[in-house]
């Protein structure tokens, strides 16, 4: 690995976490549907940054995903692009999460926000680093999975699958699960893991594979280094980072084992419909945005040819349409298919996450 991407993956340690961690003073009106949810409180979260850059305004802290300054620059007032129409929502790594327009106090510090598929609940890391859901408005907060210390937890997502008739000569064989899968960064080692929305069990670990060995030639993917992860579709498909090499994997477990490596990047976002998933990668100094088919076909698109700025931290709309990212100013939005350029709507900088 070089030395580059070596400076640039340091943001997957726990150390470099803890030094993002703020503390947030703004207390606004709550907005949102006062829904019941269970869920836990969160914490730090290590991530990756685009293989083979150092960092930079956008590449150093769009790495963790759970830090940011609520504020614009200057002083001047924020430019908050959030409504309940476009569904765009921002944690900022304090008590406050930016959506429809305002700010709303969850009483707790929020780190990487992520919404349930029906957008009624929300799962964050806390200032404990304990893994929390909550309502929309930070009410009714739950505290998931308690962090056993030692460990930082970040980026959590929502885990969901129906049950399928797939496999008609076994009833209940495929029943539908719900889970929050995060990444765990403990004594330097990054692990993927998991835990039943319901709650009730200790987190354990995620192990990607392919079922059967993968055939002959074929080697399995990486038990450890993995972070971010991000899952979609209706198959809960978990895209993730593998900070040692660079690259980019889905691991799908639905009827059997198995990992597909989608080439080098950081940062990966499934789809709504995990058909796709976009990722970020350096180009010529920048950070550029990359989607791809999720079962490798076709090539890879760079969706940010003409990038100036550092593209990070991606999100999808829940309609498949939009793509929220991370820059140095605050949160930009472009279609999903590259046919515009990256528009600024926000200056609050943080996390961009999309509420169903």
């Amino acid at each position: 690995m070089s030395v580059r991407t070596a400076v640039r993956n340091r943001f997957g340690t726990v150390a470099a976490i803890a030094l993002m961690t703020t503390a947030g003073t703004v207390l606004v009106s709550a907005c949102g549907p006062n829904d019941t949810g269970n869920g836990p409180e969160p914490t730090a979260a290590p991530g990756t940054a685009a293989p083979g850059k150092s960092g930079g305004a956008g590449g150093s802290t769009g790495s963790t995903g759970s830090t940011g300054s609520t504020g614009g620059s200057g002083g001047a007032k924020e430019v908050n692009g959030t409504s309940a129409a476009n569904h765009l929502t921002i944690s900022t790594g304090t008590q406050t999460v930016v959506m429809n327009g305002t700010t709303v106090d969850f009483g707790t510090v929020v780190r990487d926000l992520a919404w349930s598929p029906d957008g009624k609940h929300a799962a964050f890391v806390n200032g404990n680093g304990d893994l929390v859901t909550a309502n929309p408005d930070g009410s009714n907060k739950v505290v998931l999975a308690k962090n056993p210390g030692g460990e930082t937890w970040s980026h959590p997502s929502w885990q969901h699958a129906e049950k399928s008739d797939a496999v008609s000569d076994s009833p209940g064989f495929l029943e539908r699960f719900a889970n929050i899968v995060f990444s765990s960064a403990k004594g330097g080692v990054l692990t993927l893991e998991t835990v039943p929305v319901k709650g009730g069990t200790a987190p354990k670990a995620v192990t990607p594979a392919i079922s059967d060995g993968g055939g002959p030639g074929v080697t399995q993917p990486p038990a450890t280094g993995n972070t971010w992860s991000n899952a979609g579709g209706k198959r809960g498909e978990v895209a993730y980072a593998n900070t040692p090499n660079g690259e980019v994997y889905i691991y799908d477990d639905y009827i059997r084992a198995n990992t597909r490596d989608m080439g080098k990047g950081s940062q990966p976002a499934l789809s709504p419909d995990g058909e796709q998933v976009v990722f970020v990668r350096s180009v010529n100094g920048h950070d550029h945005l990359f989607s791809k088919n999720t079962e490798n076909q076709g090539k890879e698109k760079d969706l940010t040819p003409s990038a100036t700025t550092d593209y990070t931290e991606p999100a999808w709309s829940p309609d498949g349409k939009t793509i929220a990212v991370r820059t140095p100013d605050g949160i930009s939005t472009l279609p999903a298919d590259g046919s515009a350029a990256p528009a600024p709507v926000s200056t609050f900088k943080g996390l961009p996450a999309f509420r169903p």
